[in-house]
């Protein structure tokens, strides 16, 4: 078993250091930066939870190998939907994936749905609950929708221009 590192001690030391600094200065405006900072963590904690529940979800039942089969020349629609999906729900650093985005070029996948892929990024299913509780459900609805048809659009564009240039 993998043992849990966490990578945040030296910030949360060091922020737990500056509050005690401060503490002697003006411990009543500490005081009160604290209670806000329990309030806003204790207000956030369901969203978490649940932004952990659907990462786990989407990591358990969605492997990027069984993405790439469904990206070829001949894909058409359906591998727009599929650039779509899978950027949508991939996770972790963008530079994991260039790796695996040139494999899938040199298998044969068409470079306009890769680029549709990188950019449909930028959509975070676990993020949308977060964004519903800021800004409503009709601004996420929008934005995502917006999100999603430039994707499209660059994916055309890159291809428009990449053939031009080869002309």
């Amino acid at each position: 078993m993998k043992k849990f590192h966490y990578k945040g001690v030296k910030f949360l030391l060091g922020v737990v250091t500056l509050y005690l600094v401060l503490v002697f200065f003006n411990p009543q405006k500490i005081l009160m930066a604290t209670t806000t900072d329990f309030r806003v963590f204790y207000s956030l904690l369901p969203i978490f939870v649940l932004i952990i529940f659907i990462t786990t979800l989407i990591n358990h039942l969605v492997k990027p190998k069984h993405i790439v089969k469904h990206i070829g020349e001949d894909s058409g629609i359906k591998g727009i939907l599929y650039a779509l999906v899978s950027g949508i729900v991939s996770h972790g650093p963008l530079y994991m994936w260039y790796g695996v985005l040139n494999e899938m070029r040199e298998a044969g996948a068409k470079e306009k749905l890769l680029i549709i892929f990188l950019y449909a990024r930028a959509v975070k299913i676990p993020l949308l609950v977060f964004m519903v509780d800021l800004f409503g459900l009709a601004f996420t609805i929008i934005m995502t929708l917006y999100t999603l048809l430039a994707s499209i659009m660059q994916g055309y564009f890159y291809e428009y221009l990449n053939r031009r240039l080869k002309q």
